[in-house]
């Protein structure tokens, strides 16, 4: 794995600026379109770890098929992990993944803290 990857949406513009951010850097991070590359349940585990804000807080509430799974961040994590598995768009972006770290780029300058 490289040493730096992103968890990539193209269409979304907090995405492309994380992205431009990190390559401003001088940072090439190893670019991962979540959407069509998902990731399983065990990677969705390690990053809400990484991430340090439990499982509910790097999911998208405000999306669709939160409302459509009756999903709610009262939820046990194996279900929430589970719906993210199964519909990535409940995934917040972009996610980086720097050494044992991992940071949510919104701002996208809050991923600076973990180069």
């Amino acid at each position: 794995m490289a040493l730096t990857v992103i968890w990539h949406n193209p269409r979304c513009s907090k995405s492309r600026q994380t992205l431009a951010l990190l390559q401003e850097k001088g940072v090439e991070p190893e670019v991962r379109k979540y959407l069509e590359d998902a990731p399983d349940e065990a990677e969705l585990r390690e990053a809400a770890e990484k991430l340090g804000l439990g499982v509910s807080g790097m999911m998208r509430r405000g999306e669709k098929a939160w409302k459509e799974l009756g999903l709610s961040e009262h939820d046990p994590d194996d279900r929430l992990i589970s719906a993210m598995a199964e519909h990535p768009i409940l995934i917040e972006r972009p996610i980086v993944f720097a050494k044992d770290r991992a940071a949510i780029g919104r701002p996208p300058e809050a991923v600076l803290d973990i180069l």
